[in-house]
Parts: structure tokens; sequence; C-alpha cells
């Protein structure tokens, strides 16, 4: 199964990252209903910021807006040794 992002429902039980026994996203329809440029800042600026960039990249593939990584996934540059 994939490295999804899975949240801790304890403290957050409406958390919108949140997956069924499955592996099915259980607030599909929360991030549906946005729009692309809501997306982008959501997973740049709000609820995702804190994912790796492997973590969002698997959850905007499974939402269907994989055209969105270029936007939505920071290329990590690493200072020369």
């Amino acid at each position: 199964m994939a490295n999804f992002y899975s949240p801790d429902l304890g403290m957050h039980p409406d958390d919108p990252f949140a997956r069924d026994a499955d592996g099915k996203l259980v607030r599909r329809s929360y991030w549906l209903d946005m729009g692309d440029r809501s997306i982008v800042l959501a997973m740049t600026q709000g609820l995702g910021a804190a994912l790796t960039n492997e973590q969002k990249l698997l959850h905007i593939e499974d939402i269907g807006r994989s055209h969105l990584a270029d936007q939505i996934c920071i290329v990590e540059i690493l200072p020369p040794e």
C-alpha cells in the first residue's frame, strides 16, 4: 500500500487527510469540491504544508490532480558539501 500521510485522528477526528482501513480517502468530497488554486494553497501554505513531497504527490494523484505536482511539490536543493 502507498505511504499516504496518516493524521492523528485522536486529536483531529475530522482531518481531511483521514483514510479508512482500505486506504480510501474518507473526506474525498472535501478535496474534489476545491478548485486547483485552492488545492495548491492548501498543500503549500495550509493543511498539507507539513507533508513530505512524496505524501503530497500521492495525495494529489489520488484525488486526480496530478497536473498540479509542479506547483505543489517543491524541489529540494541540497547545498554543496
